[in-house]
């Protein structure tokens, strides 16, 4: 996981792989409402595979001529997976919803029904996991687990972002961030569109040496239609160059082309980069114990002012408060002592302020950051062994990564 470099517990990595098929890795969704059946509001429950939530919202709304801002989920879903979730479509009928089915790929709409309210951003209570280990290399891999599962659920998880956050496979948002916070937006445009890595397709890389190179007419032509956010970006370009100049304008206008959710999440994966690393040196001093100078928040995520260090540790192990690290914004308070020193120290040599957060020449994409809890509780813990590996099951809040997990298990890097 991008800056993790920290492990909480004591047992012995059990390695192997996950992700090997889509079904190896599931995630139900566990919603804070359902819907009634009645109103104006579409919501489907559906299962999708190998795909992003985003992308399957793009297509309902083309199918059934929408526009996106009418498409609303509580929450991102792997793309390498099976999932389930609830998403909403505003004022629409069902049967025009059930009409379209057949023609959204690689989804199943599970269940189609109406609500009065429409479904915003975070309303679930967290996620149930299901996911297969194979090829364990450790010997006793199912003991080994139930001893690391044993141990999570008494300390907590470090709540390390997963490389879903940056990306993954191409974790590069992280990267079009902090040329944003740092004021560079044709630095950042160019990041996301030229770029080329390692793993991808000839033919991608080669459009991302053509727009390198400033050929941004052969970069649109030999650009996938799957890559349907570049080539977002590519036509604002474009039609900006053939009327003169590319400005500063131009490149702010290429971002504004995105999905907001997309472009919001280029400063959030910056922030969640800097959260990794602050995590990963505080945990080290203890994930479930009060260190002088620490900002600890509730289970409401509201900051406990002034604690008395014997009740806030009582808090702490029984999981009714958490010490944090920031998500870096204009307004984020940081720690003193100890935990203060490390959260300063990665401030200066990542050369920003936290002004900087808020001062970004994109309209509408600065943050005034957060504190956010370093761990998180995990329930509803199994694993089994079976002919193919290890089957772990487990639930986790909203917001928090399972790969935190399969990482204390397996002690190694997963993705």
């Amino acid at each position: 996981m991008l800056n993790a470099e920290t492990y909480i517990t004591s047992t012995e990595g059990i390695g192997g792989r996950i992700r090997v098929h889509n079904r190896d890795f599931q995630v139900e969704e566990l919603p804070l409402i359902k819907p009634s059946g009645s109103g104006p509001n579409t919501w489907i429950w559906l299962e999708k595979e190998g795909r992003t939530t985003l992308d399957v919202l793009l297509d309902i709304a083309r199918e059934l001529h929408l526009d996106r801002r009418r498409m609303g989920f509580a929450g991102m879903k792997d793309r390498n997976a099976v999932t389930r979730q609830w998403i909403c479509v505003s004022n629409t009928d069902p049967e025009d919803v059930k009409a379209i089915e057949d023609r959204i790929r690689n989804v199943r709409f599970l269940k189609v029904t109406s609500n009065e309210k429409k479904l915003r951003m975070g309303q679930l209570r967290g996620n149930r996991f299901k996911i297969l280990i194979r090829d364990p290399e450790a010997d006793e891999p199912l003991e080994k687990t139930r001893e690391a599962l044993d141990e999570l659920r008494e300390k907590g998880v470090p709540n390390y972002y997963g490389w879903q956050r940056f990306g993954s496979p191409r974790a590069i948002t992280h990267l079009v961030g902090r040329a944003l916070v740092h004021g560079d937006v044709k630095g950042a445009v160019d990041t996301y569109i030229g770029n080329p890595i390692e793993g991808e397709s000839e033919l991608v890389s080669e459009a991302r040496r053509a727009y390198d190179m400033g050929d941004l007419e052969g970069a649109y032509e030999l650009m996938p239609a799957s890559l349907r956010y570049e080539r977002m970006m590519l036509r604002v370009l474009i039609r900006d160059l053939r009327k003169g100049e590319l400005s500063q304008r131009s490149y702010i206008t290429a971002v504004h082309a995105l999905p907001k959710p997309l472009k919001r999440m280029f400063v959030h994966a910056y922030q969640s980069y800097l959260f990794n690393r602050a995590v990963s040196e505080r945990v080290a001093l203890g994930i479930n114990s009060y260190v002088e100078g620490d900002i600890i928040i509730d289970n409401e995520q509201h900051i406990i002012h002034d604690p008395d260090p014997g009740e806030v540790e009582e808090m702490i192990l029984n999981f009714e408060a958490h010490p944090t690290a920031p998500l870096y914004g204009s307004k984020v308070p940081l720690a003193d002592g100890k935990p203060g020193e490390i959260e300063r120290r990665i401030l200066q040599e990542e050369g920003v302020s936290l002004a900087d957060f808020n001062s970004i020449e994109v309209p509408k994409l600065g943050s005034h950051g957060m504190r956010r809890a370093i761990r998180f509780r995990i329930w509803d813990v199994s694993a089994s062994s079976g002919p193919e590996g290890i089957t772990v099951e487990f639930s986790i809040p909203k917001g928090c990564y399972a790969t935190s997990v399969l990482r204390e298990i397996m002690k190694k890097d997963v993705v």
